[in-house]
């Protein structure tokens, strides 16, 4: 995990075509008392960075993002008024590009999405 403590995984599931997840936020990680302080903010980057890190647990393999064709946040994620996220990834493997579709929400509300195309860091 490059952000240690950030977040920890309650549950983690293999679907036919990825993973579900769920991910609980650590409202008091230092990441949140600069971003923002008073009114804490998950980055964008990490979440990027979370996505990439369940997929790298889901194939066994370590990333490298390559090209991020569509990002959407669709709302601000408050750690402290929703520490559960659910992270949806679809994965498959073209070529030597493994291709990621994601949607992470918070309760019925859709928080990202997010398709991504890593390559494999060895």
């Amino acid at each position: 995990m490059l952000i240690k403590g950030l977040y920890t995984v309650e549950e983690f599931r293999q679907t036919g075509e990825g993973i579900t997840a769920t991910v609980r936020l650590n409202k008091d990680h230092d990441v949140f008392k600069g971003h923002f302080p008073g009114n804490p903010v998950m980055p964008g980057v990490c979440m990027i960075q979370m996505v990439k890190e369940l997929t790298e647990k889901s194939i066994g393999k370590t990333l490298f993002l390559n090209v991020s064709t569509n990002i959407k946040f669709m709302a601000i994620i408050n750690p402290e008024i929703h520490p559960i996220l659910n992270v949806d990834l679809n994965i498959s493997e073209v070529g030597e590009q493994i291709k990621v579709k994601n949607s992470t929400s918070f309760g019925n509300t859709l928080a990202l999405k997010l398709n991504a195309s890593f390559t494999v860091a060895d």
